[in-house]
């Protein structure tokens, strides 16, 4: 199984969303998803369809050494949800403590996830720094990071290609298997459609996707439904980047067999 992160230098850059949209669009592909979420907003059971009063949870608890197995949650979505759960701010940071103490309490149940042939785990973290992302991030396969498409997410570009994994061989491995996606892109916004044309010469392989401002996004999520219809739009962006992620983790056995369509291989890129 592998394990693709979704990660964010600051908060309210889209991250939960694409998380649970390409986790939708691998299921939708044939794949056997299960995702995991990190981050205290315990949002991602939202986007997947769940009701807010869902308050079970898995990393909420994790100091108790619960099964995972036992805390999955089937979603409207197909895709299987360790969500975060009910968490007071207080509980929150005292959890992060926890972790940095012994990574092991995640990173443990983390690598028996990924014994478990056939699947994709979709990780996604909390924003900024943590102990719950510095004990995964060895583990992971690939490591999106989201961006918006602003002046703020430009100037951290140059550093997310030098320093910000760290330094060495073991830097040099985290940043070989990171790649970006900007969200919220608006061509018709001369300062969006500079910022893309700037860091994308920088990035090359390494820009995994754009993702356009498109408002049927939270009018979805409004409705707790995703936005993965249509062929223009946020709906074309989000299934290229779900085939982008599937080739990058060279997950072609099952593109190679089904029979729905796939963005990249509509453009010959698959």
């Amino acid at each position: 199984m592998p394990l693709v992160l979704f990660s964010s230098p600051k908060g309210g850059v889209g991250k939960t969303t694409l998380a649970a949209h390409v986790a939708a669009i691998l299921t939708q592909r044939g794949y056997r998803v299960l995702a995991l979420d990190l981050d205290p907003q315990n949002a991602l059971r939202l986007h997947l369809g769940l009701s807010i009063r869902e308050e079970s949870g898995f990393l909420a608890s994790i100091v108790n050494r619960s099964d995972w197995r036992e805390c999955i949650v089937s979603t409207p979505s197909g895709v299987r949800l360790l969500p975060f759960g009910g968490a007071e701010p207080l509980r929150a940071l005292e959890l992060g403590a926890a972790l940095l103490a012994d990574p092991e309490i995640l990173a443990g149940p983390v690598r028996e996830m990924l014994a478990e042939p056939g699947q994709v785990l979709v990780v996604d973290s909390p924003p900024g720094p943590s102990a719950s992302v510095s004990a995964l991030m060895g583990l992971a396969d690939l490591n999106v990071v989201v961006l918006l498409s602003d002046m703020g997410s430009a100037s951290l570009v140059p550093e997310l290609t030098r320093r910000s994994y760290g330094r060495g061989t073991l830097g040099s491995r985290a940043i070989e298997r990171s790649a970006v996606v900007l969200n919220q892109v608006d061509l018709g916004n001369p300062l969006s459609a500079e910022v893309l044309n700037s860091v994308a010469p920088i990035l090359g392989p390494r820009l995994l996707g754009a993702v356009c401002h498109d408002e049927a996004l939270p009018l979805a999520l409004a409705e707790r439904k995703l936005h993965t219809r249509g062929e223009a739009g946020a709906a074309e962006d989000l299934k290229l980047l779900a085939d982008a992620v599937a080739a990058r983790l060279k997950l072609t056995s099952v593109m190679a067999h089904r029979g729905s369509y796939s963005a990249l291989a509509d453009w010959g890129l698959a």
